[in-house]
């Protein structure tokens, strides 16, 4: 028997050897979210393929999240990350190319942080260490999320990861998000099928950030996700799966 897991929680769901021949994929999660973020690309991918969405909570670095994924992952591994995780991914990249069989990345930069972005994330850390920690609030949820899914189940679930995550762990991820480095220069030394996903109406990484992802990383592939927000596996299941299985290639369901 191989697994599904998820070192977030724990979960562990056995599928049988015969039907996981194809590339491991590991899937990062963004800031305040975990596993579920990737439920459904979990659930489209794991009847073919090992899949691994690991826990980004416990560092306050990029390069510990990124040892952290490593000490974990399988020799070899299709690499998926979304936002922070997209910081980690290219922080992989930068460290083990090697052990990456193919890279996307969702709704990230690879910039580093402005001033004015440092001040509002320190700003926030102290806000969170202040009464009762409340995670994502529905003032917050219009930069995440499409204004269609703010009324419903997605806009419940991005809330209720927040609060699972927890203020330690917010505090921590903040951190790391704001000492991360520029990434731009290493860009071209990616040399794997790359995939730049994003969704049309993200706030917070917009798609000219998408654009200059695909300028800098050679071959890679970009697409953009209409009517949608910062959290495509949520917003838009069907899109990324579909797109996630062309960018696998004959590895896909």
């Amino acid at each position: 028997m191989r697994r599904f897991w998820c070192h977030a929680k724990d979960t562990i769901v056995q599928i049988e050897d015969s039907r996981l021949s194809l590339v491991p994929l590991v899937l990062l999660p963004g800031l305040l979210c975990d596993a579920a973020l990737w439920s459904a690309q979990a659930g489209y991918f794991a009847n073919q393929r090992e899949v691994m969405i690991p826990d980004l909570s416990g560092h306050d670095t990029i390069p510990d999240l990124a040892s952290h994924v490593l000490e974990h992952a399988p020799p070899r591994f299709a690499l998926v990350g979304l936002s922070m995780g997209g910081y980690v991914a290219q922080e992989i990249m930068r460290r083990a190319p090697e052990r990456v069989d193919r890279l996307a990345l969702l709704d990230t930069s690879a910039r580093a942080d402005t001033p004015q972005a440092i001040r509002r994330r320190r700003g926030l850390v102290a806000q969170s260490r202040v009464g009762m920690f409340r995670g994502v609030t529905p003032r917050l949820l219009k930069d995440l999320i499409h204004p269609m899914h703010q009324n419903g189940p997605i806009a419940v679930e991005v809330m209720a990861m927040a609060v699972r995550v927890g203020r330690d762990a917010f505090a921590r991820q903040q951190n790391a998000i704001i000492k991360r480095i520029d990434g731009r220069p290493y860009l071209g030394d990616i040399r794997v099928p790359t995939l730049i996903l994003f969704g049309a109406e993200d706030q917070i990484t917009p798609v000219p950030i998408a654009e200059e992802l695909h300028a800098l990383i050679p071959g890679s592939t970009l697409r953009i996700i209409p009517d949608t927000g910062h959290l495509p596996p949520l917003e838009s299941p069907d899109a990324v799966n579909a797109a996630l299985a062309s960018w696998l290639g004959d590895r896909a369901v």
